[in-house]
């Protein structure tokens, strides 16, 4: 599951990631930003004003959409559905097959929440990279102009599980090859194929174990996932 996601905005790290990987286009969009901590949450309570900001949709556009893939247009905003679609998970479903194939997006964070349950209760925790992160995302664009998202996870990652038990994001490598073949819409590119049935921790994190995610008051010290090989 990823279920928060926040952006130093205009950070440093964003705009030197969004270079690295070519898609200096977007460093103008990204730059207007308002300085601070931009928090994103899935549309719980059927809110289609929980955006990610700024999806990263091609090289050249990026839009606010909704953090929950089953909407229906609904006026000049949307409806949120009743099925869970904040992440897509299990690829081969009908459901996510057309969009992982042809509606690939790219959600630029600086740290992402995560949480497991332990007896009864749900632990959480913070991880906050040097660099910006990565994620990999798809999209619906309906006739009334707006848009909604669902970040896309992965099957469990052995060192990932300590934080997740069920699955990790799909991170993105920070390479300019392969973030233009995820934005070309190319269903069969060997590059995404690749990365989504193989996925990796593509940088160290800093994990923390906090209260709440948007106030991350720390109830442990920090402890290092390192980047697979």
């Amino acid at each position: 599951m990823c279920g928060f996601i926040q952006r130093d905005a205009g950070s440093p790290a964003v705009i030197n990631i969004l270079r690295k990987v070519g898609l200096d286009n977007m460093i103008p969009t990204f730059e207007k930003e308002n300085a601070g901590l931009l928090n994103f949450y899935p549309a719980f309570g059927k809110n289609p004003n929980r955006q990610i900001k700024n999806l990263i949709v091609n090289p050249n556009k990026a839009v606010d959409a909704t953090w929950w893939f089953d909407c229906k247009p609904d006026g000049d905003t949307l409806r949120v559905g009743d099925r869970t679609t904040f992440n897509a998970r299990n690829l081969d479903s009908p459901f996510w097959k057309g969009a992982v194939r042809h509606h690939r997006a790219i959600v630029v964070g600086t740290a992402l929440g995560e949480s497991n349950k332990v007896g009864s209760t749900n632990e959480h925790y913070l991880m906050n990279a040097k660099e910006a992160i990565l994620f990999g995302a798809v999209y619906r664009e309906f006739e009334n102009g707006c848009y909604s998202t669902a970040v896309i996870t992965r099957p469990p990652h052995e060192r990932f599980s300590k934080y997740h038990q069920k699955s990790i994001p799909c991170f993105l490598p920070h390479d300019k090859d392969f973030v233009s073949a995820w934005l070309d819409g190319d269903a069969n590119d060997a590059l995404v194929l690749s990365e989504l049935d193989n996925p990796k921790i593509h940088q160290d994190l800093a994990v923390t174990k906090v209260k709440t995610f948007k106030g991350g008051e720390p109830l442990s010290d920090k402890e290092r996932l390192s980047a697979d090989n």
